[in-house]
């Protein structure tokens, strides 16, 4: 072969080969994961229990996995418009906190897979067909737990044993509170407590409703599970702290806030198992498939500061329950 004819087929083989060379040298696609969330933010020690979790599985933010976060500060105005901006990236999954969260992202795709890290009643607000067999695009973790509501009212009436009438502060918007509200009026029932349930539907509405709670003059005051209401606990415990009303709180950020006491699932568990799901449907796994769970492990946090603060003294059958005590 001559000179000219091995040169002409070097520099062939050269120009084919270098679409393939180069196909080869490209990173692999890094997963996006949309955060769709009522409350918090990406500093929030719920936040980073989710990255722990993805860090477990062996993702590392930066590296091989991305987010994209959407927080909606207690809006729930703000969901549907940032579910679709989540769409409209592409991302590979969403990750929702609350029921109206995971609503305004089911709204939004029928194909994208989302996980709930947090939600009441899946099923009632028509998110899955069924906790085992969830269909469709949606699966993850549910707070939903009808003993709740009662051991709350059990623990309020051992930390204030006068206590006769208790305010219920809850948002009528939100799809899963009407459950709560029953649940926890048939718990007052049994233990011969009167409810004054006191609606509130923004964080405008958070005033008045305060007034409407001095008005009736409760004992105590309980707050029923809410995105909206989270966001804005700190305003709430402190007109608790304000009126020297004892409470219990759904969850353990509302003793960390100044409430007295929290008694519920850990959020923080709920988020870190969040991330064994986005793992299985990034591995190929179809929601679907993936049941829904119901939380095993709940936390009793109780705030000493505040009982000072009410110049209250919790009794032994409370303390010793406690899973964590805040001095």
């Amino acid at each position: 072969m001559s000179l000219r004819k091995i040169f002409l087929v070097a520099l062939a083989f050269g120009i084919l080969s270098a679409p393939l060379a180069a196909v080869a040298q490209q990173p692999a696609k890094v997963p996006r994961i949309g955060i769709l969330t009522l409350a918090g933010g990406s500093s929030t020690p719920l936040f980073e229990a989710f990255r722990q979790g993805l860090r477990e599985h062996g993702y590392v933010e930066g590296q091989n996995i991305a987010f994209e976060d959407r927080f909606a500060q207690g809006r729930a105005d703000r969901l549907p418009t940032m579910a679709a901006e989540l769409v409209s990236m592409k991302v590979d999954v969403i990750v929702t906190e609350s029921v109206a969260a995971a609503l305004a992202a089911k709204r939004a795709t029928q194909t994208i897979p989302i996980v709930m890290a947090i939600s009441g009643d899946p099923v009632g607000a028509g998110l899955v067909a069924s906790l085992p067999r969830p269909g469709g695009n949606v699966t993850g973790l549910s707070l939903l737990a009808p003993e709740l509501s009662g051991k709350r009212l059990q623990l309020l009436m051992e930390a204030a044993p006068r206590t006769t009438r208790v305010a219920v502060i809850w948002n009528p918007v939100s799809p899963a509170s009407a459950g709560y509200l029953r649940e926890t009026e048939a718990a007052a029932r049994s233990l011969g407590l009167q409810l004054q349930p006191v609606e509130v539907r923004s964080p405008a509405d958070l005033d008045a409703a305060f007034k409407a709670v001095a008005r009736a003059r409760p004992g105590a005051l309980i707050t029923l599970a809410d995105g909206m209401l989270a966001a804005n606990r700190t305003r709430i415990v402190q007109f608790a702290a304000k009126s020297q009303l004892p409470g219990v709180f759904p969850h353990r950020e509302w003793a960390d806030a100044g409430g007295l006491m929290a008694y519920g699932p850990s959020f923080a568990s709920n988020w870190r198992r969040a991330a064994t799901y986005v793992d299985k449907i990034l591995k190929g796994a179809k929601p679907a498939d993936l049941p829904v769970e119901q939380p095993t492990k709940f936390e009793l946090v109780i705030n000493l500061k505040t009982a000072e603060a009410l110049s209250l003294t919790f009794p032994q059958s409370i303390l010793i329950q406690a899973t964590e005590v805040i001095q």
